[in-house]
């Protein structure tokens, strides 16, 4: 069988030859097959798997090469080749048989040429070799035009990170925006539950295999977001979490949106190679502004001073995108224990504006009504968006003429 000249990164964007017809033919699902199989061996990556396939004549003969001929190869060291001999042991001399790996492969993965896999992935220095995913498959229709936005931030954020990371999760899905982030601590949560209780689309890009939830307690968060969005992960099932693989998820993050978000983050922070990664790409890049004195806040407030555009409110970063793609969702209580939609609405929002006064800042108001900054952040938002209240500058806001009425 001829080679299927599988690229590495120097060949992106990555590119098939044309008479392979990627998706279609018996012999593309044949190919693909092999590059799965090969791309769960430990050891081998990009440029071993392209080596393989050059230097072999196609992944196929390359499971039948002798341990000399792969030793001649660049890069083959004796524990890449010990790692390829347990590998090919493990499923036997003709592995695409009956009963063999296909049986076993998994359904929801993306490989490159796949149609429905984004082409930006494939621009990226080092691109996923697959993709594993679960939830709505529709979502990769809006992935692949890069009509998302990512939004990202400190494990460790202040009330101030939180509540502007719900209100933009809560603003962009009622835009009609995906959400991107990562399912971390802080920030990335907040901004998913935001997207959740606005009944929009999250998507998770997880530094962890699908099977696994970190940290633990976001077990339900997770469901949710697979639930009603998207989980994606580079990592197959039952793969070691590593701590390199939460850095190396930004550069996901980055290629699956069409602009970032930077809500806070300390000088050491994932979340500055993600905003690095949009500025090299040329995506609009916004910081919400914090504090000086947090240390919490340093790397993003210096974003500021390089140039990055601030973002004082959620509802300035929806006049500048506009509506999604998703259209206006409607809103749903997903995860438990949020007290906007369990409670009567129309009480609330009385409460609130009766609270809010000529105006009043959002720690005002959360010391007035005993209520968490986040929570009343995403009522807030949905009344600004119907009318009621305007937001000012400092997490600010006053009601809208006739508000009380």
């Amino acid at each position: 069988m001829a080679s299927a000249s599988f690229p590495g990164p120097s060949d992106c964007p990555c590119r098939f030859p044309s008479g392979l017809a990627p998706g279609s033919s018996k012999r593309w699902a044949e190919q693909r097959q092999w590059w799965l199989l090969w791309s769960i061996c430990p050891g081998l990556g990009w440029r071993r798997l392209g080596e393989l396939d050059r230097s072999c004549g196609g992944l196929a003969q390359a499971w039948t090469a002798s341990s000399t001929e792969l030793a001649a190869l660049s890069g083959f060291g004796p524990g890449v080749l010990a790692s390829i001999e347990v590998h090919r042991q493990c499923w036997g001399p003709d592995p695409l048989g009956a009963g063999g790996w296909p049986s076993q492969a998994p359904r929801r993965v993306l490989v490159p040429g796949d149609p429905s896999r984004p082409a930006s992935l494939n621009q990226l220095q080092r691109p996923p070799m697959a993709l594993h995913w679960t939830g709505r498959g529709s979502l990769w229709a809006p992935l692949r035009r890069r009509q998302a936005i990512a939004v990202v931030g400190t494990r460790r954020p202040s009330p101030h990170g939180l509540a502007m990371a719900e209100a933009l999760g809560a603003a962009l899905a009622e835009a009609g925006w995906p959400v991107v982030s990562g399912l971390a601590e802080g920030i990335d949560a907040a901004v998913h539950r935001g997207c959740l209780e606005r009944g929009g689309r999250p998507i998770g890009v997880l530094g962890t295999p699908l099977d696994r939830v970190y940290p633990r307690h976001h077990h339900d968060l997770q469901e949710a977001v697979a639930r009603h969005g998207l989980l994606v992960s580079e990592h197959p099932r039952g793969t070691p979490v590593r701590r390199g693989h939460f850095a190396a998820r930004n550069r996901l993050q980055v290629a699956l949106a069409q602009a970032v978000v930077v809500v806070e983050c300390p000088e050491s922070s994932g979340a500055l190679h993600s905003a690095a990664l949009a500025w090299e790409q040329g995506l609009p890049l916004w910081v919400v502004p914090a504090d000086a004195g947090k240390r919490s806040a340093l790397g993003s407030n210096r974003l500021l001073a390089q140039g990055a555009s601030p973002l004082l409110a959620a509802s300035d970063l929806i006049a500048q995108l506009g509506a999604g793609p998703l259209g206006r969702p409607e809103a749903s209580n997903t995860l438990a224990g949020t007290t906007s939609l369990t409670s009567p609405p129309c009480a609330l929002d009385q409460a609130l504006l009766a609270a809010l006064g000529q105006g009043a800042s959002l720690e005002q108001l959360a010391l007035a009504l005993d209520r968490s900054a986040a929570e009343l952040a995403t009522q807030l938002l949905h009344l600004e968006l119907t009318g009621h209240v305007r937001a000012e500058a400092g997490l600010r806001w006053r009601p809208a003429s006739g508000a009380l009425a």
